[in-house]
């Protein structure tokens, strides 16, 4: 596959990990995400590293680590995480999640473009999730984010491009990758987003949630493939 970037880093694989049933990483989980989904980064919540059961003792180096700000409720919140991600030597990179309601758990635009603006500011490369609202878009890249995670549906909702429409315009109007998160839930959606011309796709319900796990991470990561390739295929009425 060909490489492209995120910000000044260097990529090859379209699937990431994520976080959404942290409660249910395993080592199987994470094995298979990286060996058979071909996964380069997996998103680890901040509030997750000191637990007993912590993600990062079961991801091996050389795979990237995006921490998560899963359970803010405030630009401070994000923040801070941020501040202990790093002090951890974890990286700079943080994606921001500050969350306005516990039920579908939809991010606070207002809160996110702050602390992306502030984190930017401080060298972090902030990867904001969103909803795909142009508006709130612009202000994001405005704001020095380094890739839009906008959300197809609600979270664990398994219910794929609720959000279709906003976030072919996104990938029209914005000059930044934008990687798909949340509501993502079997590979056929997975592929439908990638053939809109995003750059990635970000999943972890459908994996965690399967019987066949490692089946299911090599299903992710070829529908990632045919979908990237049917879009750069440039074909009509899309």
């Amino acid at each position: 596959m060909e490489e492209w970037k995120i910000g000044p880093e260097t990529y090859t694989s379209r699937f990431f990990l994520g976080s959404g049933k942290t409660a249910h990483y395993t080592k199987e989980l994470i094995d298979s995400a990286i060996q058979r989904a071909g996964a380069e980064m997996i998103s680890v919540a901040v509030k997750t590293l000191d637990t007993e059961d912590s993600p990062l003792d079961m991801i091996p180096e050389g795979i990237r680590i995006l921490p998560n700000t899963l359970g803010a409720h405030s630009v401070e919140d994000a923040v801070n995480m941020a501040h202990i991600a790093r002090e951890r030597g974890l990286s700079n990179r943080i994606k921001i999640e500050i969350m306005t309601d516990s039920r579908y758990f939809l991010p606070d635009p207002h809160a996110t473009v702050e602390a992306t603006e502030i984190l930017a500011k401080e060298g972090f490369l902030v990867f904001p999730y969103f909803y795909p609202e142009l508006r709130t878009a612009k202000q994001l890249v405005k704001a020095g984010a380094a890739a839009l995670m906008p959300l197809a549906s609600p979270s664990g909702s398994n219910k794929g491009l609720q959000t279709r429409d906003f976030i072919k315009e996104l990938i029209r109007v914005i000059d930044l990758p934008v990687i798909v998160d949340a509501g993502i839930g079997y590979p056929s959606q997975a592929c439908e987003a990638m053939e809109l011309g995003c750059a990635g796709v970000m999943a972890n319900t459908a994996l965690a949630t399967a019987e066949d796990l490692g089946l299911m991470a090599e299903a992710f990561r070829l529908a990632t493939e045919a979908g990237h390739a049917g879009y750069l295929s440039h074909r009509r009425n899309a």
